[in-house]
């Protein structure tokens, strides 16, 4: 493959993906959320009690920026903290009966937008872009942690692997 067709590819991907962000932020303002509110009650539905540290942790996401988020949402009474019983400085996440009301009608407009921007797409290729773009995002994340531990001191390596590890 040239260099100019993966070149393609990339600004393809980032327009595409721009794209589709603004309509999906579009779609779920006219649900009264937002494509931010919409993905923490989804990750929530399907791993209720999550610590606010590990929810962030799993949208790859900086904790205090979730937090705001949360709060708007619990303000909204869609989601309640729940204080953890085996550490007392942890807060669980859930939903509330109106949260998971909201997320069950969330999975319409889900299928009616993947329904829109697949449409006449063959399955075929939709299995095959799917496994290249799950590649890509291992192969980025993979990448971005090699070239954090180039710029790092050999010391600094060490001990976060040794701490890893343990």
């Amino acid at each position: 493959m040239s260099l100019d067709l993966k070149r393609q590819l990339v600004a393809q991907l980032v327009e595409t993906s721009r794209l589709l962000r603004n309509h999906i932020d579009q779609r779920a303002k006219e649900r009264g959320t937002t494509r931010a509110q919409w993905i923490v009650l989804f990750r929530l539905r399907q791993q209720e009690g999550l610590t606010q540290v590990d929810l962030a942790d799993v949208l790859e996401l900086q904790p205090i920026s979730l937090v705001r988020l949360l709060d708007r949402l619990v303000d909204h009474k869609l989601l309640e903290r729940k204080p953890d019983p085996k550490d007392r400085r942890a807060n669980r996440l859930f939903l509330t009966p109106k949260g998971r009301k909201l997320v069950d009608d969330l999975d319409s407009l889900r299928d009616a937008i993947a329904g829109d921007v697949l449409r006449d797409i063959p399955g075929n290729a939709v299995e095959s872009t799917l496994k290249t773009l799950v590649e890509m995002k291992e192969r980025i994340k993979t990448g971005v942690e090699l070239a954090v531990e180039a710029e790092q001191p050999r010391e600094q390596i060490k001990a976060r692997r040794s701490r890893a590890r343990s």
